[in-house]
């Protein structure tokens, strides 16, 4: 009877114990998520070829683009608000980062809805977010071209406003792009297809200013070269980036 119960406990029991002692220990990092809602005052439809982007960025430094963090694409269905939620790491996040979400609404790859003012965050929260869209408007004013008018820059993202020296962009029925920078006489070549345009090849002399009026010039070369769409409202050229953001500003010369 006590050979029974030892070979019971050792063919019995000790595969279990074994079994037990043999799986690993795991550990799974526990995930945050960001909860919300996007909006938009226009009582418009959206179609099925709809998609909301919402993403998390780090904006810390102002004269670079944002680290996104974390984006979520959703296929809407009705009318606002869009729900979302969007899971990130949170050790991933600083304490003396400043952070956003920012959100767009493309239909057929074409931007519709944008978040167009700056929605921060802090992402350790669980405070639900609601993010208010604006309608983009791609018209242009009747009769108005972006070809032939010499063009006064007034605004350039990443430094601001330009007033002196004054800086020009021209476009020519050939093609071809230039003016005037804060320093340099400078050339590019261009290509207009409806409200789309895009600015390629920038080049420029080599007369050397002031840092301060050098640093002008490149943000400006930078971001015509970052140039994909544009409108033109009394007199005054706005150029805009891919996400639709407006990074160009102009008023047309006399």
């Amino acid at each position: 009877m006590l050979d029974r119960i030892a070979e019971f406990l050792v063919f019995g029991f000790l595969p279990l114990v074994v079994g037990i002692l043999a799986v690993p220990e795991t550990s799974v990092a526990a995930e945050k998520a960001i909860r919300g809602e996007v909006i938009y005052r226009e009582r418009i439809a959206l179609p099925p070829s709809a998609v909301l982007s919402i993403q998390l960025a780090d904006v810390s430094l102002a004269d670079a683009p944002a680290k996104i963090i974390r984006e979520q694409n959703v296929k809407p269905t009705g009318q606002v608000p869009i729900g979302f939620e969007i899971k990130f790491d949170p050790s991933v996040i600083r304490s003396q980062m400043t952070y956003a979400l920012q959100a767009r609404i493309t239909v057929d790859d074409k931007l519709l809805f944008i978040s167009d003012v700056r929605h921060q965050v802090d992402p350790l929260t669980d405070v639900p977010q609601t993010i208010m869209l604006k309608i983009v408007t791609l018209s242009t004013e009747p009769g108005a071209s972006v070809v032939g008018q010499l063009w006064l820059v007034d605004y350039v993202d990443g430094i601001g406003a330009i007033t002196a020296p004054q800086a020009t962009f021209k476009i020519s029925e050939a093609g071809n792009a230039g003016g005037h920078g804060p320093c340099n006489s400078y050339f590019a070549t261009v290509k207009v297809d409806g409200q789309a345009i895009a600015i390629s090849d920038v080049g420029s002399t080599y007369k050397a200013c002031a840092p301060e009026v050098m640093a002008e010039e490149k943000a400006l070369f930078d971001a015509l070269t970052k140039a994909a769409s544009y409108k033109i409202d009394a007199g005054k050229l706005t150029i805009a980036d891919k996400d639709g953001r407006e990074i160009l500003r102009f008023s047309a010369a006399s």
